[in-house]
């Protein structure tokens, strides 16, 4: 009974913590796709046009994969903890569970490092095409 509870608690916080990943928010009154992109609405509304959203649609899949994966890592620092707590000083079991702690804890650390480094180059990148888009603007007039 309890190896079938300390297998169960870890997969249960997973399935909540991920569910709640998965609850819509609420948008907007008005989108993007409804105002016409030649009004001042349109540019105030933050709406750009086509040129941004392969940029944005990369950064938001990424954004995304790595946030379940930082969610997955945290999950196996609090699993590690529980498995700690739960040793029973056994020598074994303790450095088992400190070696979950520690891979979890760089794996966390990984998920935030590639964070800033996605959006650091869809940045870039989204700089980039913009001037190079403005740059085809000057030279049309």
């Amino acid at each position: 009974m309890k190896l079938k509870l300390t297998k169960l608690i870890p997969l249960a916080i997973i399935g909540t913590l991920g569910l709640s990943t998965c609850i819509a928010l609420p948008t907007s009154a008005a989108s993007c796709s409804e105002l016409d992109p030649t009004s001042l609405a349109y540019k105030a509304a933050g709406c750009k046009g086509n040129e941004d959203q392969l940029p944005t649609l990369i950064q938001n899949i990424i954004s995304a994969v790595i946030g379940v994966a930082g969610l997955v890592a945290v999950c196996f620092i609090v699993y590690g903890g529980y498995q700690y707590m739960t040793s029973s000083g056994d020598s074994g079991k303790t450095q088992k569970a400190k070696n979950t702690i520690i891979y979890a804890a760089i794996g966390l650390a990984v998920c935030v490092l590639s964070y800033a480094i996605v959006n650091f180059a869809i940045g870039m990148w989204g700089t980039n095409a913009s001037s190079q888009q403005n740059a085809k603007e000057d030279t049309d007039i």
